[in-house]
């Protein structure tokens, strides 16, 4: 009787969360196809005249492809990092190893307002000017952490018997490395490189200190804020990147699972 009370409360808890998490994120495509500029209830008429005027703005423009070309950028550099990374701690031993580990992870507890203030100092002190390289660099320095931890499972589950049987069979290690094991971590190089490119495409603090003039989308956005008017738009373009993003995490899931199945190892959590 107790065990089915604490699991009704659990599952209450479990809704009231969902809701309260997820309930901000359902009112973006609620508003986005309201006619009004007005974000209140009641809704006047269904409209597509928002997401119409996506199409017209030079700027928002400029700003998807900033991101987009950022995000691509950071995804290959924390993926192949996130390799790097997670072969060494998975397969070798070296002084020191926990330690460094963890402070590759700092990134993931650190606020990033105080990553953010952190790298602006040092980009100004070594004389940067504040460009997309410098919001490269800071989301690279947040995605890694991200690629080391999808990546640290996928190496750790690989059958060290496969790689040292090519090895008896004359293959070098760069070869074991290509066709061994390379194919059998590459669903979780495809999530690394799917989440890292939302975490950069949604990421807003780093950007908005190094960005510079080169606005992202993220801070774009920010900036129309200021306009109510545009408020409307602003809400057609975020009910787009939720979607975008929701698809990105499912195949970056879906990928990281396909690794599980294909090295026939156990579910050890994930995203979804």
């Amino acid at each position: 009787m107790n065990r089915l009370f604490r699991g009704g409360w659990l599952r209450v808890y479990t809704a009231l969360y969902l809701v309260f998490l997820y309930l901000p994120i359902l009112l973006l495509p609620i508003f986005a196809f309201n006619s009004s500029t007005v974000i209140a209830f009641p809704l006047s008429s269904f409209t597509t005249e928002w997401f119409a005027q996506l199409v017209e703005v030079e700027a928002l423009h400029a700003a998807v492809l900033t991101s987009v070309r950022i995000a691509l950028i950071t995804a290959a550099v924390s993926t192949l990092l996130g390799i790097c990374a997670a072969r060494a701690a998975a397969r070798y031993r070296f002084p020191g190893k926990g330690g460094i580990m963890g402070l590759i992870m700092l990134p993931l507890v650190l606020p990033e307002i105080i990553v953010a203030v952190s790298l602006l100092v040092v980009f100004l002190q070594l004389g940067l000017e504040l460009s997309s390289l410098t919001v490269i660099l800071g989301h690279v320095l947040i995605c890694t952490p991200f690629s080391i931890a999808i990546l640290n499972s996928a190496f750790q589950s690989l059958d060290v018997s496969l790689e040292e049987a090519a090895i008896d069979l004359g293959e070098n290690g760069w070869g074991v490395f290509r066709l061994i094991v390379l194919p059998l971590v590459m669903p979780g190089i495809i999530s690394s490189l799917l989440i890292a490119f939302t975490i950069s495409m949604d990421e807003f603090i780093i950007a908005f200190f190094l960005s510079g003039s080169d606005a992202t989308l993220p801070v774009y956005l920010w900036g129309q804020l200021r306009f109510p008017q545009r408020l409307p738009v602003v809400m057609a373009l975020g009910t787009i990147l939720v979607s975008l993003s929701i698809l990105l995490l499912i195949l970056a899931e879906w990928a990281r699972r396909r690794g599980v199945r294909k090295r026939g190892g156990a579910e050890t959590g994930g995203f979804l």
